[in-house]
C-alpha cells in the first residue's frame, strides 16, 4: 500500500532553527509517571514513538532545580550532571530511528511542592503554594531571578550534552515561573519584572535569549505558550494580552508550541472536547510570527491534520494522547494504512498515570508503559508456539482484544458472543452522553479481526460448560463480563435497607433503555464517571435528579483523568442537586434516608426511584462450572481455561483490554516463577 497523496504535506521536512525534522509529526511533551525514577522504561516508551514515525519526540516537563521539585509527581529531572545519563539514554533511543529529541525545561514556581527537596518555593510575589500544601512560596529577589536564569541556562547546557536537539522554554499550563510572571493575578511586583506587560514579559524574553545563546548553535529553542486560560482579565487570554505577548517575542524562538491552559482544558476529555477544538485559540499565531508553529487538538484523523497544515493553522501536528494510543500513527498514514490507526478515545486514563505517580497506561494501547517492563511492542507480537485452537467466550473489550492479539499471533481463534452486537460494555457505554468516541475501542478491534482469516466470530452464540468442553479447543478464554449489583453493596454499605423489597435501578437498567420514574435519587458509591454520565442522561429525559455520594464531591477519582472540573460544572449547568458526604441507608419507595458521614445526622429526601451505582459482580458462572469439571478437560483436549477481564474482577475498560492482551501474550509462555516484568533496581552507591 502507498500513501494517499492528500497527505504528502504531512511528510515534508521542516527546519527548526539549526535542526531539521523529517516530517510534520511532533510528539509534544507529555507526562508518563516514569520519568527520572524509571529511565529505561521512559526511554523505551519514547523510542517506540520515534520508531513509529514521530519526527520529534519530547520528554515531559523536566525539573531544573531543587526549588522546583514537583514530588510526589515523577517527571524528568536535570538538577545536575548526575541526571544526564538517564536522559542521554532517551536521546540515543530516539536518534536511532532518525528522530529529534526535545526536552521541556521547567521550574514550577509556586505550583511546585518541594516536598522532597524541602526548599522554600519561589514565585513572582508572595503567595500560597497552589496545590493546597500548608506553606507559601516567597517573592523572588533580583538575585533569585538572576539565579533562576543561571539554573535554566545550566540545564540547557546539560540538555545539549545529553544529546537533545530541541530545548524548550516553558510558559504554559499555569505550571511554570515564566508563565507566572506573565499573569497579573500572580505577579504583583513593582520593579522592572512587574506591572506593565513589557515588564512581565521580560523574564520570558531573557530565558529564550539565554537559551539560544547557550545552545542555539546546535539546538532549536522552542517556546511553549498558553494563549488562553479561560479566566477573563484574571488570566492570559486571546482577547487580552496573548496576542501582544506573541508579537513581542514573535521571531525570537525557533518554534512556537501553543495551546490552552490549564491542563484540564488543554487535554480535555472527549466528553467535553472534540478533535481540533483548540484551533480558535491558536490559529492566529502563524499570522504573527514567521517561525514554525506546532499545536495540539487530540488529532486522530489524517484529513484533519492535513487541513490544519494546508489552511495555515499549524506547521506541525502536535500530539500527546494520540501518540500514546498509537505510537505508529505517522507510519500508518505514510504506508496508506489509515484503517489500522488505533484512535485515541479521550478517556484520559493516560493522564491518571502521572496523577497517581505510576507508569502510564492507555485504554486503546495495552502495550503503553510495558515497552521495557514486559518487552511489549504495539505492533509486533511473538508468533504462536502451538497449533491448538482457542475458544474465546464473550466479545466485550477483553474478549475482542484477546481474539485480535491471538489472531495476530497466528492462532486459529473462535470468538463466541451471546448477543448480536459485539463490544459488550463498550457498545453499551458508548451510547451514553458524551462517550460516543469510546466506541473506537470496539470498532478498531472488530475491524482488525474482520481482516483475519484465522479468526471466526459467532454472534448470538450463548455457550455453556457442555458447549465449551465439546468444542474441542486447546485453550478456553472466558470473558463474560459483569453486572451491576442491585443490593447496595459497595464501599460504604454491605446492603441498603429496602433494596430487597423495593427495586433499585442500576446502570444496566438505564443502558437497557429503562428510565426510572422521577424524581430520582442517584446514589454514587463508585466515584468514577458513571454517576455524572447517568445524571446527565436522566436530566435529558426530564427527570429531577439528586446526586448523593458518600464522597466529598461527585466523581472524585476523575481528578486523575482531568474530568473532575468539567463534571462539577456540567452537573450544575444541567440542574442536578448535589448532596455530598452523605450515605444512603434506607429506601421505602417514596423516601430515602441519608446519613451525614461525619456527623451521623439523618436527612430524608422524597424520591420516586433510586439509581444505585455501587459495585459489580463478575459473570463467572460458566468459568466456575468449567473449573468444577476439570477432570474432563484432558479427554476433551483442553490444556488451559482462563478467566479474564470484568468476569474475573470488574474494573475500567483499560483493565479489560490489558487482561485480553496479556492472556494473548502469555497463553503459551513457559512459567518460570520469576516476576512477570522487569523493574529498575538501584545499584551500589558511594
Amino acid at each position: 500500500m502507498s500513501r494517499d497523496p492528500r497527505y504528502d504535506l504531512l511528510f515534508e521536512p521542516i527546519r527548526l532553527g539549526p535542526v531539521v525534522a523529517r516530517n510534520r509529526f511532533f510528539q509534544v511533551p507529555h507526562c508518563n509517571g516514569m520519568g527520572y525514577a524509571m529511565p529505561q522504561a521512559h526511554a523505551a516508551m519514547r523510542e517506540v514513538k520515534a520508531e513509529g514515525g514521530w519526527a520529534v519526540v519530547s520528554t515531559e516537563e523536566c525539573e531544573i532545580h531543587p526549588t522546583g521539585d514537583v514530588s510526589p509527581y515523577v517527571e524528568a529531572r536535570l538538577w545536575d550532571d548526575a541526571d544526564i545519563p538517564a536522559l542521554s539514554l532517551m536521546c540515543d533511543k530516539v536518534h536511532a530511528h532518525g528522530s529529534l529529541a526535545a526536552i521541556e525545561l521547567a521550574h514550577n514556581g509556586p505550583t511546585a511542592s518541594n516536598l522532597y527537596s524541602r526548599e522554600v518555593g519561589l514565585a513572582p510575589s508572595h503567595q500560597p503554594q497552589s496545590a493546597g500544601h500548608p506553606h507559601q512560596a516567597r517573592m523572588m529577589s533580583k538575585r533569585d531571578i538572576a539565579d533562576f536564569r543561571g539554573w535554566h541556562r545550566a540545564a540547557a547546557l546539560r540538555a545539549k550534552r545529553a544529546g537533545f536537539d530541541i530545548v524548550y522554554v516553558y510558559a504554559a499550563h499555569d505550571l511554570s515561573l515564566p508563565m507566572h510572571f506573565l499573569q497579573r493575578r500572580r505577579n504583583q511586583r513593582i520593579d522592572e519584572y512587574g506591572g506593565s506587560l513589557e515588564n512581565r514579559v521580560r523574564l520570558l524574553r531573557e530565558l529564550v535569549e539565554d537559551t539560544k545563546d547557550a545552545v542555539g548553535d546546535r539546538c532549536a529553542v522552542a517556546l511553549r505558550f498558553a494563549t488562553e486560560e479561560f479566566l477573563g482579565d484574571e488570566g492570559v487570554s486571546v482577547d487580552g494580552e496573548a496576542r501582544e505577548i506573541v508579537q513581542m517575542l514573535a521571531d525570537l524562538p525557533d518554534l512556537w508550541d501553543v495551546n490552552v491552559s490549564a491542563w484540564h482544558n488543554d487535554s480535555a476529555p472527549s466528553r467535553y472536547s472534540n478533535e481540533g477544538s483548540q484551533e480558535p485559540f491558536i490559529d492566529w499565531v502563524k499570522k504573527v510570527t514567521t517561525k514554525p508553529v506546532v499545536g495540539v487538538g487530540r488529532f486522530t484523523s489524517p484529513d484533519t491534520m492535513a487541513s490544519q497544515l494546508s489552511r495555515g493553522v499549524l506547521d506541525m501536528i502536535g500530539a500527546a494522547r494520540p501518540s500514546i494510543a498509537d505510537p505508529f500513527l505517522p507510519r500508518k498514514i505514510e504506508e496508506g494504512r489509515i484503517e489500522d490507526i488505533r484512535e485515541c478515545i479521550g478517556c484520559n486514563i493516560c493522564v491518571s498515570g502521572d496523577l497517581t505517580h505510576t507508569p502510564i497506561r492507555c485504554t486503546q494501547n495495552p502495550t503503553m508503559g510495558e515497552e521495557w517492563r514486559k518487552g511489549w511492542h504495539p505492533e509486533r507480537i511473538a508468533p504462536r508456539r502451538t497449533d491448538e485452537r482457542v475458544l474465546i467466550i464473550g466479545a466485550g473489550p477483553a474478549g475482542l482484544e484477546a481474539a485480535r492479539a491471538l489472531g495476530q499471533r497466528g492462532y486459529d481463534v473462535h470468538l463466541a458472543e451471546a448477543t448480536r452486537e459485539l463490544g459488550g460494555r463498550v457498545s453499551r457505554e458508548a451510547r451514553l452522553p458524551g462517550l460516543q468516541q469510546w466506541a473506537r475501542v470496539r470498532d478498531w478491534r472488530v475491524g482488525q479481526i474482520e481482516r483475519m482469516a484465522n479468526v471466526s466470530v459467532y454472534r448470538e452464540s450463548s455457550m455453556g460448560a457442555d458447549d465449551a468442553i465439546e468444542f474441542g479447543a486447546g485453550h478456553v478464554v472466558v470473558a463474560t463480563g459483569c453486572n451491576w449489583r442491585r443490593d447496595g453493596f459497595g464501599r460504604s454499605n454491605s446492603a441498603i435497607k429496602g433494596f430487597g423489597e423495593f427495586r433499585a435501578y442500576t446502570p444496566d437498567d438505564l443502558m437497557d433503555g429503562e428510565i426510572p420514574p422521577g424524581p430520582v435519587l442517584l446514589f454514587d458509591d463508585d466515584g468514577y464517571y458513571y454517576g455524572s454520565v447517568l445524571a446527565e442522561m436522566l436530566r435529558a429525559a426530564g427527570r429531577d435528579v439528586t446526586f448523593v455520594t458518600p464522597a466529598e464531591s461527585p466523581a472524585p477519582w476523575t481528578a486523575n483523568t482531568l474530568e473532575f472540573p468539567h463534571i462539577q460544572k456540567r452537573l450544575r449547568e444541567v440542574g442536578v442537586e448535589i448532596v455530598a458526604a452523605h450515605n444512603l441507608v434506607e429506601f421505602d419507595n417514596e423516601q430515602a434516608t441519608l446519613v451525614d458521614v461525619w456527623s451521623g445526622r439523618k436527612r430524608i429526601i422524597d424520591c420516586a426511584s433510586v439509581l444505585s451505582i455501587t459495585s459489580r459482580l463478575p459473570n463467572d458462572e460458566l468459568f466456575q462450572n468449567l473449573a468444577a469439571r476439570e477432570s474432563e478437560w484432558g479427554p476433551a483436549g483442553i490444556k488451559s481455561v482462563h478467566l479474564i477481564g470484568d468476569a474475573l474482577a470488574p474494573g475500567a475498560i483499560v483493565h479489560a483490554i490489558y487482561a485480553g492482551h496479556r492472556v494473548a501474550r502469555e497463553l503459551d509462555e513457559i512459567a518460570t516463577g520469576a516476576p512477570a516484568f522487569r523493574r529498575p533496581i538501584a545499584g551500589p552507591t558511594t
